[in-house]
């Protein structure tokens, strides 16, 4: 069973009730893992639950967690202009996970929210045991700078 986070870093607090037990093989970035590669996922994740108008993530701090939307929406912001909503089944964070340096953008809860969590340990232990992930999150980075230059450049 995913674990229920008494505190996080940084300004979330949890509430008793989460998405302890989310399907995960429903969220894209898992749907292609086996049976064992679900339960380290699992083992490595803490639920929690937050209410409308939490800032989850600040631009320009250090990221120390990597998210996953469960029920409720987001705003993501950048330099204070909203880039995207996110909803059930995306996630935010890697970046700051994959190359330790400050989060690229606000991310602001719209609505209440349950959500996965995973420190940045647990989150590169997992990308070395479960590689599938990796390519996922590659896959999903890739999209979203194919976005940015859209909108950049288009």
């Amino acid at each position: 069973m995913i674990g229920q986070r008494a505190g996080l870093p940084g300004s979330i607090d949890c509430m008793a009730s989460g998405p302890s037990n989310a399907d995960l093989k429903s969220i894209w970035l898992f749907s292609s893992c086996t049976a064992t590669e679900l339960r380290k996922i699992r083992a490595s994740l803490d639920a929690t639950s937050v209410p409308a108008g939490k800032v989850l993530v600040d631009e320009g701090s250090l990221g120390r967690e990597f998210f996953i939307i469960v029920e409720g929406t987001a705003a993501v912001t950048r330099n204070g202009k909203k880039i995207t909503t996110l909803g059930p089944g995306n996630h935010f964070g890697e970046m700051a996970m994959l190359d330790r340096r400050p989060r690229s953008a606000t991310v602001t809860s719209e609505t209440g929210m349950d959500l996965l969590v995973m420190s940045q340990r647990q989150f590169s232990g997992l990308l070395e045991s479960v590689p599938t992930i990796a390519l996922k999150m590659l896959s999903a980075l890739a999209t979203r700078l194919r976005e940015v230059d859209a909108i950049a450049f288009g």
